[in-house]
């Protein structure tokens, strides 16, 4: 085997996976390294959903829908079921229909795609919403849905079919001095240009970079039900009001304040676990509900029976399902920066450690991925992503 290539990755995430489809859609030889049989990690411990809605007016909502576009030709041509299902935001309380109100009246001028629909007219166009004290809904139509398992491990097969792409899997990377990345099994890889997408794990590779980066680590619960009977369609992604106080997308709105207060004194546990709830429906008809958001010193191995609790109890009030039986519950870890919607470093030169998407890594990678390849194509050094709005 001949190891010498363009691009190394390390980590065969969606993000390491993004990287190397970007470098080979321009004609780059690329190798991937990947510690584990196959992908594990955050990257399918997810919704599958990827949420525009979310992101913040400005760059970050262009770059979600570039990656939008990224995914929907992965549909057309490597087979991954995609769906094109939108979302919506369900508002229960007074003030959490004023803070959708808001946002859809302001939405236009961001270029913002999405419109706030009354009652009455949520009732006729998505009918399997309980309609019991609902005020409206915030609908989206840019949304889409992949399942994670299968989606990541597709994408890895096709970029080795199709773009000859190596994926190494139980290869782990233990150093890396540009431009030679060394291998457990005592391989030396030379590369011009070397990505480390490891998550957290780029710790063992750069400790002094981790250690200054500000990067934690999240821990988020989950469950999954089992297929709806007679093809019972949830339609698009469901939100409700927590879900408005997680997103910064809604910052933008002058009303979420008050929301913002309400929650905290009357759903206090919510707050304390990191509690929003959405939930998606996957090509097997499954629906996955979460999630909660637990940091660092607070993440125990043992999940907490308490957030499912709050999860399906918040969950109930927006839908009931034909077949409501959870048959998997699973928790992941993942890593987060508190102001940067992707952490980039460049320890080495052209070597990039690019991490901590945040929850928003199959939103988000492959326009993050096509971004990077732009500027380094235009010889420009390519940055962190700021969480700050930009109008």
């Amino acid at each position: 085997m001949k190891r010498i290539v363009d691009v190394a990755i390390v980590g065969a995430g969606i993000v390491g996976l993004a990287f190397a489809w970007e470098a080979a859609r321009r004609g780059k030889s690329v190798v991937v390294f990947d510690k584990s049989r196959k992908a594990e990690g955050a990257s399918i411990r997810n919704f599958g959903m990827v949420w525009p809605i979310g992101q913040m007016p400005g760059t970050a909502y262009q770059t979600a829908i570039r990656s939008r576009g990224r995914w929907l030709e992965l549909r057309d041509e490597a087979s991954v079921a995609v769906a094109e299902c939108g979302s919506l935001h369900a508002a229960y309380e007074p003030d959490e229909n004023a803070v959708v109100q808001e946002f859809a009246a302001k939405a236009a001028a961001f270029g913002i795609a999405c419109e706030y629909v009354p009652a009455s007219g949520a009732a006729r166009r998505f009918p399997n919403l309980n309609p019991d004290g609902l005020h409206g809904v915030l609908y989206s139509p840019t949304e889409l849905v992949v399942d994670p398992r299968q989606a990541i491990d597709r994408l890895a097969m096709w970029l080795a079919e199709t773009h000859d792409v190596q994926i190494l899997f139980h290869t782990v990377a233990t150093d890396i001095t540009m431009p030679h990345v060394r291998t457990a099994n005592g391989d030396i890889w030379t590369a011009e240009r070397v990505f480390v997408c490891s998550g957290t794990d780029f710790e063992t590779l750069f400790p002094k970079a981790f250690a200054e980066s500000g990067i934690r680590r999240c821990k988020l619960q989950m469950m999954r039900t089992a297929t709806q009977p007679n093809g019972w369609s949830l339609g698009p992604h469901l939100a409700g009001g927590l879900t408005l106080c997680h997103y910064q997308s809604f910052e933008v709105c002058d009303t979420l304040s008050k929301l913002r207060s309400r929650f905290a004194e009357e759903l206090p546990d919510y707050v304390r676990y990191g509690i929003h709830v959405m939930a998606s429906q996957n090509h097997f008809g499954e629906i996955v509900i979460g999630d909660s958001h637990e940091y660092d010193g607070e993440i125990s191995p043992f999940d907490n029976t308490r957030i499912d609790d709050l999860i399906l109890a918040y969950f109930n009030r927006m839908l009931h399902l034909p077949d409501p039986r959870i048959v998997a519950r699973w928790h992941g870890i993942y890593a987060k920066h508190p102001t940067k919607i992707l952490y980039v470093n460049e320890p080495q030169p052209n070597c990039h450690i690019v991490n901590a998407p945040g929850g928003a890594g199959m939103t988000m990678s492959f326009g993050f991925a096509a971004n990077a390849w732009d500027t380094i194509a235009a010889d420009r050094p390519f940055l962190s992503v700021e969480r700050n709005h930009e109008s």
